[in-house]
Parts: C-alpha cells; structure tokens; sequence
C-alpha cells in the first residue's frame, strides 16, 4: 500500500495530497493579485499551482485534470488568456470550467488539479 504524503496539511485541508503516483490540489484562489483582474488572479493561481507542483515532484506538462471556478462566465476569455499563455503546448489536461460563487467576493478564480507524479 503506498503511503500518503501532504503538503502544507492544516486543520482543515492540505494544500496537495501525493498518493499512488498523483497529486491532488486544494482548490487554488488568488493570493497576490486578491480582488484585482481575472486574468491577474489566475496568474496568481497558475504561479502558486506551479510551487505547489514543484514541491510534489511533478510540473504543468503533468497535469490529467483541471476544475476552474468563474464568478462569472462573461470573464471566461480573460481567464483563457492567462490559462493558454500557461500552458506546453501539447501537454494540456482534461479541463471543465463552470459558474459558482466563490467563499468570498475578492475572489473570481478558483483552480484545482490532478496530476502524474514524475
């Protein structure tokens, strides 16, 4: 039986779990760019995915599956920006994008992934 592995494990949730050759994330929202653009909070998600990623043993060119969160559908276009521009070309998941409301109102962006531990 593999072992399960966490990073940054708090009382509430972790920010990854590691476990049988994947890594699954918390749901990532702006830390930096709180309250400001769509496109900055994602690319301050996308950043924070990349640490997150990195500590794990794994990288972008890794990721299965990604869930993203918009506040509003109409900002789709501006998260892409940000998404494709993030992206290897040729390495992109499996990917669903819907509306919800988010824990807090300076948030647009929520992002969570799986992915194959190198």
């Amino acid at each position: 039986m593999s072992d399960i592995t966490r990073i940054e494990a708090g009382s509430r949730m972790s920010e990854a779990v590691i476990y049988a050759g994947k890594v699954y994330t918390c749901g990532f929202v702006a830390e930096r760019a709180y309250g400001k653009s769509v496109y900055e909070q994602t690319a301050d998600i996308l950043a924070q995915l990349d640490d997150v990623l990195a500590r794990a043993g794994s990288d972008k060119t890794r990721i299965l599956k990604a869930n993203i969160w918009l506040t509003d559908m109409a900002s789709f276009d501006e998260m892409n920006r940000a998404w494709d521009t993030w992206l290897v070309p040729g390495k992109t998941p499996a990917r669903a994008t819907v509306e919800a409301k988010l824990a807090d109102a300076g948030y647009a962006v929520e992002i969570m992934i799986e992915a194959a531990v190198a």
